[in-house]
């Protein structure tokens, strides 16, 4: 897990330049939707605009073919991660939408503060707890996730 400042992202050698471009070049402005960053269409970008929920309201999820880039462009969220190892299944791998669900646990996860202007970087390993109220306070964000296919 990568968690920075956009104004640093063009140093992490793993984010392709033109990636790095795109998220560099964001603003709050841009319309919710996906956006294709490669010519191939496997590198994109979900721009989405939804209310935070409560902690238990939220899944732990991870994926196996892409490693997610989110980014708040306005609002804040609270994330929590994990290593997958150790983890329940709750919900099996679906190839077709590249997901895996987990089961609440007891372990201690480790926690991010999403705000505008930073991002993190979420490699398969790694189970992700998104889109939860920042001190239980839902609110209205705008969030960009970019999907780069491994």
């Amino acid at each position: 897990m990568i968690f920075d400042d956009i104004k640093n992202i063009k140093k992490y050698a793993e984010i392709d330049t033109n990636v790095a471009d795109f998220i560099v070049g964001l603003t709050a402005e841009i319309p919710a939707g996906r956006i294709y960053l490669s010519d191939d269409g496997l590198t994109y970008a979900n721009v989405d605009e939804y209310t935070t929920k409560l902690h238990e309201s939220c899944r732990l999820e991870a994926h196996r073919k892409y490693v997610d880039i989110q980014i708040m462009l306005d609002g804040v969220e609270e994330l929590d991660y994990s290593d997958v190892e150790g983890l329940e299944i709750s919900e099996a791998y679906d190839a077709a939408r590249d997901i895996m669900f987990f089961a609440p646990t007891e372990k201690v996860l480790n926690k991010v503060v999403l705000s505008a202007g930073k991002f993190v970087l979420l490699y398969p390993h790694e189970a992700h707890q998104p889109q939860m109220a920042y001190k239980n306070s839902p609110e209205a964000v705008k969030k960009v996730v970019v999907k780069i296919p491994l």
